[in-house]
């Protein structure tokens, strides 16, 4: 029997590769340091061109990367340049560093990017991974362009995990309620994480799981939640972003209550949205993948579609301003508005075009002030 639920898993993570694969991305693993190796999912050459822009899926607790983000990957591969790693302790990720806190595996994505030549890039962190990238953008706001946080209390308070304890009715420690090792606790953590109720599965199968995505690394796991630099206290500490930011919730989450999803977006600055996905729980990208994808591609996707509406807009009005480049009767000023207006096109930066046609519109509403006052004068005459 054992054997047969083996193969049930094992088969099962071959179609999830598959999905991987077919996405257009290779599993490797990197040095990031001389102490840490972190195990990605990440494009195969040749890479698109033009390319594509970044984003890097970071995984929560629990199974690796490939269980958390199949539902993902095919998606929104279309639209970016996927970067998937394996966090430390998961997935063949592993480091002989003593740190364990969500500030070390953030420095540990953050140089996995540089490795691989990545400049600039957006985030998407669910839960635990959440920590990750609200920590990446915090700390490279140069780097990180968006930060997308799903389902991830990162203005969690220490009695947050005891009112967590209490409603899974949980009477052992945190660790013990997040890496489960017996068939029942298994079930209480489901229960906890999805809306639906789960399908019912037989023993066997479930202690398989666990042996198959559970047990590697149990206790470097434990030092992980219990390296926490968050929810030590009753107090939040929590410095707003730079970037836009996208908070993503489901609304009946039993881990982190939808409340915690209000005040994030209170606590992150002025730039976030905050988007709740009906009928999910706690993993909104696996009970509802259109809706959360959907979600998150117009959100990443905002100033592309506005700079492409811009330029198709003006395309034909600038017609007559690249003939003009070549025209030895432009004045010197006419070169350099033009020259710029299409280094800010090239570029694709929308605030330097809206600032352009903004500078000519008062230009030309000057110059018809002035007419009409020159024609006031003339009758008068």
């Amino acid at each position: 029997m054992g054997s047969s639920c083996l193969s049930l898993v094992s088969f099962y993570g071959g179609y999830l590769r598959r999905t991987f694969t077919s996405a257009g991305l290779s599993r490797f693993a990197l040095d990031i340091d001389d102490q840490t190796t972190l195990s990605l999912w990440g494009p195969a050459p040749p890479l698109p061109i033009p390319p594509k822009p970044s984003l890097v899926l970071i995984h929560g607790f629990g199974p690796v990367s490939l269980w958390q983000w199949h539902q993902q990957v095919h998606d929104l591969s279309r639209h970016f340049s996927l970067y998937v790693p394996d966090l430390v302790f998961f997935g063949g990720s592993t480091t002989a560093s003593e740190e364990r806190s969500e500030v070390f595996q953030a420095g540990a994505v953050a140089r996995l990017m540089e490795k691989v030549g990545v400049e600039r890039y957006s985030v998407l962190g669910t839960s635990y991974g959440g920590f990750v990238a609200y920590n990446m953008g915090r700390m490279w706001p140069e780097r990180v362009d968006k930060v997308v946080i799903a389902s991830s209390g990162v203005n969690m308070r220490r009695r947050d995990n005891e009112e967590l304890l209490k409603r899974a009715g949980h009477e052992g420690r945190i660790d013990d309620l997040m890496l489960p090792t017996t068939a029942a606790e298994l079930k209480k953590l489901s229960a906890l994480a999805m809306f639906r109720r789960p399908y019912v599965m037989p023993d066997f199968l479930l202690t398989d799981f666990l042996r198959s995505l559970y047990s590697e690394n149990r206790e470097e796991k434990k030092e992980l939640l219990l390296g926490l630099t968050i929810g030590k206290d009753n107090s939040v500490q929590l410095s707003p972003l730079q970037q836009d930011v996208l908070i993503v919730w489901g609304e009946h989450d039993k881990i982190f209550l939808l409340e915690k999803a209000f005040e994030l977006k209170e606590l992150l600055g002025n730039k976030v949205q905050l988007e709740i996905i009906k009928n999910s729980a706690h993993v909104p990208q696996i009970e509802d993948p259109k809706r959360f994808n959907d979600v998150v591609k117009r959100f990443l996707l905002r100033e592309k579609r506005a700079c492409f509406l811009l330029k198709r807009n003006i395309r034909n009005r600038d017609a007559a301003t690249t003939k003009k480049l070549a025209d030895p009767r432009l004045t010197q000023k006419e070169e350099e508005e033009a020259v710029r207006r299409f280094k800010a096109l090239e570029k694709g930066d929308v605030g330097a075009l809206r600032m352009i046609s903004r500078q000519e519109y008062l230009k030309k509403r000057e110059q018809k002030k002035m007419k009409e006052l020159r024609d006031d004068i003339i009758d008068e005459e």
